[in-house]
């Protein structure tokens, strides 16, 4: 289901200012980050949704909303919302270590996500939102196998079904999807509430992110 199917009135007022030409994304393989920069890419549902955390922490220097773990090339938008491409939504986060850790990424990842359910995230529906965190490096995948370790020892939640996996090609989205909260900042806050993320959220970890 695409994040647009929603309450009525959402849909409509989403019909409204969605029209126009999809162009296809342009093919990124992960990038080699300048200087002493780092990458990680997490998949947590509505990309729109899992830029804003990130970009508020100090030495992130960037996030990328895009696509990943799929099987075709220089997929559209439409594509993936269809479900038959095999990717999901996710961002790359350009970071610097010496001033934010992975670890400290990878709390933030599982703080906004809801890591009990299977191909779904809050409304939006379909293996095209399913989480995930794309390690990069066996380091990165050690530490994610160890917060995911630690989140279900500590009894806060009884399963997690978020993959972990090697990330493969990411292709950025369409530039009307980059800093999507920036740009339509009411249609992402009419979105977002409608979807019921934070009131979930809040279910999960006592918290509105």
């Amino acid at each position: 289901m695409v994040k647009y199917i929603i309450p009525v009135l959402a849909a409509a007022a989403f019909g409204l200012f969605m029209t126009g030409a999809f162009s296809p994304a342009d093919t990124q393989d992960t990038p080699v980050p300048p200087g002493d920069l780092s990458i990680a890419t997490f998949a947590g549902g509505c990309f729109w949704c899992m830029e804003p955390p990130y970009d508020k922490l100090d030495g992130v220097v960037s996030t990328i909303s895009g696509y990943i773990g799929g099987d075709t090339k220089n997929p559209t938008y439409g594509q993936v919302s269809s479900g038959s491409t095999g990717h999901t939504e996710a961002v790359q986060i350009t970071y610097d270590p010496s001033k934010v850790s992975y670890e400290q990424l990878l709390d933030v990842f599982w703080m906004n996500i809801d890591p009990t359910v299977k191909d779904r995230q809050f409304c939006d529906w379909g293996t095209q939102y399913r989480t995930g965190i794309y390690y990069h490096d066996e380091e990165q995948k050690r530490l994610a196998l160890a917060t995911r370790g630690k989140l279900l020892d500590s009894g806060r939640i009884g399963k997690i079904v978020t993959e972990i996996t090697e990330a493969d090609t990411f292709y950025p989205a369409e530039d009307y999807h980059q800093d999507y909260y920036v740009k339509n900042p009411l249609r992402y806050k009419f979105y977002r509430f409608n979807c019921g993320r934070d009131q979930r959220l809040e279910e999960l970890w006592g918290q509105t992110q």
